[in-house]
């Protein structure tokens, strides 16, 4: 297993991209410590991971509040004694141009996908730098590299944590450090099906504007785990500050 005796906190952990992360890391042999503001899910997913014979344990936080994701990395070491790997998942997106992105839309955005990712990067850092080992992932997206039609707020975050990653693998590498990121395409999560609400089209009708790339389909949170799996683990040990895109190659164009 490629993640025995590690312990990883993963935030957005209750759906999507983080909950198939979690049960992948969980498999894979290490302790997992989720987080997100939905505790039934939460629940669930550990109790999930508790009966496969795997540990887990989830606490409620919201990554734009700097008390509750102290609140969560503190539960963490008090449970398995160190953290091994974060993983910043937590996201939101608004489809809008600058014209129509409210203030209130803009900061939650800013909030939640790059100030959360400083915060619990902050939080986590002192402890990796102490046992002289540790790995960052960080959750981009392929926008955070090639601008979208009607994200401003959701590019100008998703940005911020590509060359924010890379600026912690500088810092850091030297202390035993590696700082990573993940650029999905659209991917088939509650975020996307939301979206496709929020835009008034059916979901077969998203569905094939989505899938306008050369892989001809959105990708599965399945898929982005296991990139996360591979940043997480040894098999990467020679990346630190790099941008895995995986969008079935629609940044190729």
């Amino acid at each position: 297993m490629r993640l025995a005796n590690k312990v990883a906190l993963i935030t957005g952990g209750t759906s999507g991209i983080g909950r198939a992360t979690a049960l992948l890391f969980a498999q894979e042999g290490a302790k997992v410590s989720i987080t997100g503001r939905n505790e039934s899910r939460g629940r669930e997913i550990v109790q999930g991971i508790e009966q496969a014979g795997g540990e887990a344990l989830f606490t409620a936080a919201d990554v734009r509040v700097a008390a509750d994701c102290e609140g969560v990395v503190l539960a963490t070491l008090k449970a398995y004694g160190r953290i091994d790997v974060l993983f910043n998942n937590a996201g939101v997106y608004f489809p809008n141009t600058i014209l129509g992105c409210s203030e209130a839309e803009w900061d939650t955005t800013i909030d939640v996908n790059l100030k959360g990712t400083f915060l619990m990067s902050r939080l986590v850092l002192p402890s990796m730098i102490e046992q002289g080992r540790g790995v960052i992932i960080n959750n981009s997206s392929g926008w955070g590299v090639a601008g979208g039609a009607k994200a401003v707020s959701y590019c100008a975050a998703k940005g911020g944590v590509v060359l924010m990653t890379k600026a912690m693998a500088i810092d850091h590498g030297g202390q035993g450090i590696r700082a990573n990121c993940i650029c999905p395409g659209d991917v088939e999560t509650p975020m996307l099906t939301e979206d496709a609400r929020q835009q008034g089209m059916t979901w077969e009708d998203y569905l094939e504007q989505a899938s306008d790339r050369p892989m001809g389909r959105v990708g599965r949170p399945e898929e982005i785990a296991s990139a996360a799996l591979f940043l997480a683990s040894d098999d990467s040990s020679f990346m630190t500050g790099a941008t895995l895109i995986v969008d079935g190659g629609g940044t190729a164009g």
